[in-house]
């Protein structure tokens, strides 16, 4: 087991290059959930995702000091962890079964700025005024793409589904903050290990207490009909998905893990901005959803604030950057 009182690793460029893989990921991986969230309940896509992912992660376990790496001395720490990702995902794919793809995701978007935040009190980064400026400037963006009290007619989804998006951000926020402080003494692969693992329990209580559908009769809400539909085979055409979800499911744990791991948080997560131009690129090309002028004015503002964000941190380092070689 390794010692808790390593220094965190620090390896900014790997740290982003392991955010854009798992960024990639997820992207495709929200497109599934949504593809499929028509026919399959969510705690049986869950189910399945991460009894493939664990396999595969195991896997990469053994990379990274085999079994013995799993053991902890912040189990409780760590099962915060696994439940804040576990609540994030239940919230946030609840949300994709009655939003668009880009505007669910630019929603979300408020998690990097949550977590540049959270870095100041729990990890002790130094995060300056202009930082916060704009991250100021980013929670404005969300409030533009939300537009309280705008576009809740009965057609559309309902207040508290709008809300979905941004409780699963500040779940996911935690979550990530969470692994830059457990990461020194943790393996990326043991951290994703925990986090699949509560998915599964998670995923058969789920299926103990609802499993059959009997919650979900009567049921006119989406979200809630996608939380307790019963559990049905796979068709033959969707087999290869559910399996496509486990192997996305095992990359965004560990990619997210080894990225928040190495890098600052405040550096690494400006780019999972990165998404929101996949899930615009997804919502048109499956769905034909485009959108409007309020969600881009959005998205414009917090993608500004994340890119100023990374460009004052890398500002901050370079004196220090000078001291080392360039690694090639």
């Amino acid at each position: 087991m390794s010692d808790p009182a390593v220094t965190s690793p620090n390896a900014p460029r790997t740290g982003i290059a392991f955010i854009l893989f798992g960024v990639l990921c997820i992207s495709v991986n929200d497109m599934l959930i949504k593809q499929l969230s028509e026919g399959y309940p969510l705690h049986q896509m869950v189910f399945f995702r991460s009894a493939i992912g664990i396999g595969i992660t195991l896997v990469l376990l053994q990379f990274e000091g085999g079994f013995s790496t799993l053991r902890t001395r912040r189990p409780g720490l760590h099962l915060l962890r696994a439940l804040l990702i576990v609540f994030s995902n239940m919230t946030f794919f609840s949300a994709l079964a009655v939003m668009p793809l880009a505007n669910a995701t630019a929603v979300f978007f408020v998690a990097p700025l949550f977590i540049t935040l959270l870095s100041i009190p729990v990890l002790g980064e130094q995060v300056g005024p202009r930082r916060i400026a704009a991250v100021i400037v980013g929670f404005l963006g969300v409030l533009v793409m939300l537009r309280p009290g705008v576009g809740l007619d009965h057609e559309g989804p309902g207040r508290w589904n709008l809300l979905l998006p941004l409780v699963a951000a500040a779940g996911y926020a935690g979550m990530q903050v969470l692994t830059r402080k457990l990461g020194a003494a943790s393996r990326a692969s043991a951290m994703a290990i925990y986090i699949q693992a509560t998915f599964l329990l998670v995923s058969l209580a789920f299926y103990a207490v609802a499993g059959d559908g009997r919650y979900a009769d009567g049921v006119s809400n989406e979200s809630l009909v996608f939380l307790l539909r019963a559990w049905v085979w796979p068709a033959p055409q969707d087999i290869w998905l559910f399996g496509l979800l486990g192997l996305l499911s095992a990359g965004v744990g560990y990619a997210l893990a080894q990225a928040y791991r190495l890098g600052n948080a405040a550096t690494i997560a400006p780019f999972e901005y990165v998404a929101l131009p996949l899930a615009i690129f997804w919502g048109w090309a499956i769905w034909g959803d485009l959108p409007d002028i309020w969600v881009l004015a959005g998205i414009l503002l917090i993608a500004g604030s994340g890119l100023y964000v990374f460009l004052r941190e890398r500002v901050r380092e370079r004196p220090v950057a000078r001291k080392s070689p360039v690694q090639r």
